[in-house]
């Protein structure tokens, strides 16, 4: 298999494979249970009753703290009206008008939905806490941090204080490379160039996700000052999940240029050659008849090019340019789709490790990391024999105009005349391939009956020879079989392509 990565090695700089988005959520769990919350009740000594006015105070404190904390920094603390404003462009806007060095950047306040415990009569008339939807504040801290670089931590002040925890695996590198010595370029949350690729790959597989939680834990004592309580209270505190993960492998081509000679034709391969069932071979599963899930392919035309994308269920994989990188980028937000290899405990006390479908624990993150990479790889890998088109449209008009080789004049190719195109597809069939053809194969394709002929074999050596000239084909030394030339392969080929795939397009248009 040709691969683009073997197919453009010279173009290409090398390859990188990390995470980049990351959401992950922080749950204090006794407050998802009946006997979780009224153990907490029973350990502040409150009654159901008094519950309302306590969780009040506690808001009110939380508030508080977080207005003398963005007081005591020096950092602005900004109320937006609506939760459809971009807090990410507000917080990058401040830190360009307030710049700081490392630390908290700004604190946003905005009310959202949220889910919340409320003391609430059951059909018996009785009191019980039970989670209701209502709308809350939230508040968004924004970092500038030494080991995850630009980030926030979402934080909910009404019971029971949901967190959420965004960084960027790209932003999060930047900081392990300096640290290392390894010089590079950025291009929109993308390496461009990086001065020692494998040992870049290296430091990026060494990613522990224990200290990552370590260090998450570090930001929740940060902005919840209740959590030292809790902590006391129930001997844990939160449980971290990931909700939304992306995993990008990033190509990164010598120039843009490369990249853009090259990327239309990927764009084309995607989209005509694969089809939405692909995805499952992409994902590493196979089509059933019980699957009951949606598999959709789509394309969509941004601002700075074609991206394209198949999704399997609420699952992902999409491809798109960046500068000068190949971006393939797989998203996981079911992750029970996918399978981990842990220990399970069975109801009679044993325990034996087993395949089981994957949670959202944290702990899980090596094998996100697994699964993407190699999802990734397999939707490089099923980009082969791709034809660049940019350069392809000048080698094709080459072909079109007359030429001179060693004093012999070759006119022109006609190249949508049907005997021209009849010839291409000819000289082009998979089974000559590897063995070549001879004057006589294509002869007997061509002609049927008159194949044989004196004026056949003249014709046909002619057009040997003009598909020589224009180096189309090569002779195979020692022999009289020919073989159909790279640059051949190329023009041939992006024609064929074109007359098959893109005219019939055009014609239903």
């Amino acid at each position: 298999m040709n691969t683009i990565l073997e197919q453009f090695q010279k173009k290409i700089n090398g390859t990188f494979a990390f995470f980049d988005r990351m959401i992950i959520k922080g749950y204090l769990f006794p407050f998802f249970s009946v006997s979780g919350r009224m153990y907490f009740l029973s350990q502040m000594n409150l009654l159901l009753k008094d519950f309302s006015a306590y969780a009040n105070q506690m808001t009110n404190d939380l508030v508080s703290y977080v207005e003398k904390m963005a007081a005591k920094e020096g950092r602005p603390l900004v109320y937006l009206s609506s939760s459809q404003i971009s807090k990410e462009e507000n917080a990058r806007k401040i830190l360009l008008e307030n710049p700081v060095e490392q630390g908290l950047i700004c604190i946003l306040s905005v009310v959202e939905g949220c889910q919340t415990l409320q003391p609430v009569k059951n059909s018996s008339g009785l009191l019980e806490l039970r989670s209701v939807t209502r709308k809350c504040k939230y508040y968004y801290f924004y970092y500038l941090d030494k080991e995850f670089g630009f980030m926030h931590v979402k934080l909910q002040t009404w019971f029971p204080f949901l967190i959420q925890v965004y960084i960027n695996g790209r932003e999060m590198m930047e900081h392990v490379f300096d640290k290392n010595g390894i010089t590079y370029r950025m291009y929109d949350n993308s390496f461009s160039e990086i001065s020692d690729i494998p040992k870049a790959q290296e430091l990026a597989d060494q990613f522990d996700s224990k200290k990552l939680c370590r260090q998450l834990g570090f930001f929740a004592h940060k902005v919840n000052h209740y959590l030292d309580m809790l902590e006391t209270i129930f001997h844990q505190g939160y449980h971290w999940s990931v909700d939304q993960c992306e995993f990008a492998t990033d190509v990164m081509f010598e120039s843009r240029e490369a990249l853009e000679d090259l990327y239309p034709s990927l764009v084309g391969h995607a989209f005509y050659d694969f089809k939405c069932t692909d995805v499952f071979s992409f994902l590493g599963r196979k089509l059933n008849a019980k699957f009951l899930g949606e598999a959709v392919s789509d394309y969509r035309k941004r601002p700075v090019g074609w991206r394209i994308k198949f999704k399997l269920k609420s699952n992902s994989i999409k491809m798109y340019d960046k500068f000068n990188c190949l971006r393939i980028e797989m998203a996981i937000n079911d992750p029970k789709e996918f399978k981990v290899y842990k220990e399970v405990h069975h109801k009679d006390g044993t325990a034996s490790r087993q395949w089981v479908p994957m949670g959202k624990s944290i702990a899980n993150l090596y094998r996100y990391a697994e699964i993407s990479k190699t999802a990734n790889k397999r939707f490089l890998d099923s980009m082969c024999h791709v034809i660049p088109q940019k350069s392809v449209e000048e080698e094709i008009n080459h072909v079109c105009q007359k030429k001179k080789v060693k004093g012999k004049t070759y006119s022109g190719y006609n190249v949508w005349s049907p005997e021209t195109f009849h010839l291409f597809e000819t000289i082009c069939d998979g089974r000559y391939l590897i063995r070549g053809f001879t004057n006589r194969d294509i002869r007997q394709s061509l002609y049927k009956k008159g194949a044989e002929s004196a004026k056949s074999r003249g014709k046909m050596s002619r057009e040997f020879s003009k598909l020589r000239g224009h180096g189309l084909i090569r002779k195979i030394p020692h022999s009289r079989r020919y073989l159909v030339s790279d640059k051949g392969r190329r023009v041939m080929g992006a024609l064929i392509e074109t007359k098959r795939k893109i005219y019939p397009e055009l014609a239903a248009q």
